[in-house]
């Protein structure tokens, strides 16, 4: 039976086993480290993160395990000068308009124990030493937690090792990319004040970002902050180094600190994705600056665009051309996001006058003022929730049918509730409107399933074409739009791109591990 090695138990290592589990693929997930973390680490999950956690029935745990927040406050020199109503800009926009405090400790847990039923267990204390791409297979060298080695075989091989990976160091790939100058902090403590009511701060000040994210339990929250230059120098930071000035320039009271570490932030992309039966994901693939939360987030959305596609290739349910299109899709986003989060993170942390001039006078007159213009609301939730990233270059990506392309995540829309479908994790046609007898006929001769909805106005004010037809893809991304809902038109999509969605092994039982 087919398989894939996981080397790296985090987030994107984690869910990638979770979709190749729920579609029947056998596998292996492996990590060097003995348990999971107990550091919280990354803590914001976006909206697109849990619309994608819908399909595999996560979303409801991880919203009840989190805190959901729909402020953002922005301080400066301790006074609170604007605020965005994320809740309000996303609504209408997709089931989950707000932003996900989550730490990244109870995250992995909840992952973990959600694989259990799925017959996946992590196998701790394994390293990965090396692998063997054989063209037709992959021989990896691992080492176990009591010494001994082994070698594994699988079908591929997928690196969510993190920053040093051990895969993308035997692929041979560069990781370009470089380290800024600024030195972070990140602490979770208990605090009193004005910061302590459940939602997120960001605060400006000379020399100064930081970042106030609630977690559960009154006052219960996350510090992320830089470091200042004259401290920067020592040889290893402390709270006591940085507590007193964020207490006293934000008015807030840290009462305990349950949590220190400090670290540099770097901002790389590997070159290749893929090579071979070889494939980089999350942290492995690309890291940057934490600007607007998005690291963890891109790591899972590797995790699922890789995923999908290893299980329809398994499944011989498509030609194994189909994960050609990982990279391109994958990478592309991944250049944007760090450049992206690379100047605005450059600008939040320089030095000199002006700098500090716009930071702190011009920014906080001009951000309350573009937050209440609704183009401008929406446009920064779609951003920052990453339900605006699309593959419209893709090569499996064809059409336009009312404002949706081929390549667009497909548009929610919430008096019909069109996600509730795509739990199937399967290709799938919807309509929104009359479906010709013909095209039901075909749609069930092919093995495609067939979803129609009736046509509403919520369908119009979400771009979508009434009668159009809409081929997804197995993570709800549009594959084909078709206006006129041509048969041929379908037909000639599905053979050409080598997809057979109704055939392939049909065994969906939970998917055990691998032994060597």
């Amino acid at each position: 039976m087919s398989t894939v090695l996981i080397v790296g138990a985090g987030p994107t290592g984690l869910v990638l086993a979770h979709w190749l589990a729920r579609r029947g693929v056998r596998l292996k997930l492996i990590d060097k480290a003995l348990e999971p973390g107990t550091t919280s680490r990354a803590i914001g999950v976006q909206a697109r993160t849990l619309e994608l956690y819908r399909q595999l029935g996560l979303a409801e745990d991880a919203v009840a395990a989190g805190i959901q927040f729909g402020t953002v406050h922005l301080w400066v020199r301790g006074e609170l000068k604007g605020r965005a109503e994320v809740g309000v800009m996303g609504r209408g926009l997709s089931p989950y308009p707000f932003l996900l405090s989550f730490p990244q400790d109870q995250h992995e847990r909840l992952l973990i124990d959600r694989l259990r039923p799925l017959g996946v267990e992590v196998e701790r204390g394994t390293e990965l030493l090396g692998y063997q791409d054989t063209g037709r297979g992959i021989r990896a060298l691992v080492r176990r937690r009591d010494g001994s080695e082994a070698e594994l075989e699988a079908d591929y091989i997928a690196g969510c090792d993190g920053a040093h990976s051990a895969v993308r160091h035997v692929m041979g790939v560069t990781f370009g990319g470089g380290t800024y100058e600024r030195m972070f902090y990140v602490a979770d403590a208990a605090i009193s004040g004005p910061m302590a009511d459940g939602q997120l701060h960001l605060a400006l000040d000379e020399a100064d970002l930081l970042a106030v994210f609630p977690m559960k339990g009154q006052g219960q929250v996350r510090l992320i902050g830089t470091i200042r230059r004259e401290v920067e120098g020592q040889p290893a930071p402390t709270w006591e180094d940085v507590g007193p000035g964020v207490g006293r320039r934000l008015r807030l009271t840290v009462e305990r600190v349950n949590w220190f570490s400090t670290y540099r932030v770097h901002h790389r992309v590997a070159d290749h994705f893929r090579h071979g039966r070889a494939f980089l994901a999350g942290d492995a693939a690309h890291i940057h600056s934490p600007a607007g939360g998005q690291g963890m987030n891109t790591g899972i959305g590797d995790a699922v665009n890789l995923g999908w596609k290893l299980a329809e290739v398994l499944g011989e349910r498509a030609d194994e051309s189909l994960l050609d299109t990982y990279e391109p899709e994958r990478i592309a986003f991944a250049r944007r996001l760090v450049a992206t989060t690379d100047n605005v993170f450059t600008f939040a942390t320089r030095d000199g006058a002006v700098a500090r001039g716009v930071r702190l006078q011009v920014a906080p007159r001009l951000v309350p003022w573009l937050l209440k213009r609704e183009l401008v609301r929406r446009f920064m939730f779609r951003t920052v929730s990453q339900t605006l990233i699309r593959y419209r270059q893709s090569a499996l990506s064809e059409g336009r049918a009312g404002e949706v392309h081929g390549g667009d995540r497909l548009p929610w829309v919430a008096e019909l509730d069109n996600y509730a479908p795509l739990a199937s994790l399967d290709w799938q046609v919807h309509v929104y409107g009359e479906v010709p007898p013909t095209l039901a006929h075909h749609c069930a001769a092919r093995g495609v399933p067939l979803h129609r909805f009736e046509w509403k106005p919520g369908a119009a004010q979400a771009g979508l074409r009434r009668d159009a037809l809409y081929l997804l893809r197995p993570d709800g991304y549009v594959a084909l739009a078709d206006p006129g809902a041509s048969l041929p038109r379908l037909d000639r999509y599905l053979s050409v791109r080598g997809i057979s969605p109704g055939e392939g092994p049909t065994d969906r039982r939970p998917a055990s591990s691998l032994t060597a």
